[in-house]
C-alpha cells in the first residue's frame, strides 16, 4: 500500500488573538492537538505550518495514518439532524407557510445565518 504524503499547504489553518497568552496562536483543525503561540500572526502562521510539516514527515516515517486535509474530502450534501418535536413542527408549519420543502426551509435558514 502506497502512502500519499499530503501538502501540507492543504491543511486548514487559523491564526487568533489569545488574550490568555497576550500573542497570536496559529492552529490546524487537522491536528486538534497543536498549536503554535507567536507574537504576530505571520509567525504564527508560520510556526503552526512548520510543526504541521514535522508531524507529518514523522507519521510518514512512522507508517502512522496522516490527516487527509479538510480541503481534500469529499461531502456527499446530506447529513441527518435529530431535533425536539416542537422545533420540527414550527419548522414545518413555516416551510408550508413559505410553499417550500421542509428541506428547503432549513437549508435557506442555515444559508441566512452562515
Amino acid at each position: 500500500m502506497t502512502v500519499t504524503v499530503p501538502e501540507i499547504t492543504h491543511y486548514a489553518y487559523r491564526v487568533t488573538w489569545s488574550a490568555e497568552d497576550a500573542e497570536f496562536v496559529g492552529t490546524c483543525l487537522e491536528f486538534p492537538s497543536l498549536s503554535w503561540l507567536a507574537i504576530t500572526q505571520d509567525e504564527a502562521l508560520h510556526g503552526i505550518a512548520d510543526m504541521v510539516r514535522e508531524v507529518v514527515k514523522d507519521l510518514y516515517e512512522g507508517g502512522e495514518p496522516i490527516p487527509e486535509p479538510l480541503s481534500s474530502r469529499t461531502y456527499s450534501g446530506k447529513f441527518n439532524l435529530r431535533v425536539g418535536e416542537r422545533l420540527h413542527r414550527n419548522l414545518a408549519l413555516d416551510a408550508a407557510e413559505e410553499h417550500l420543502s421542509l428541506n428547503q426551509c432549513v437549508v435557506r435558514r442555515l444559508g441566512d445565518a452562515s
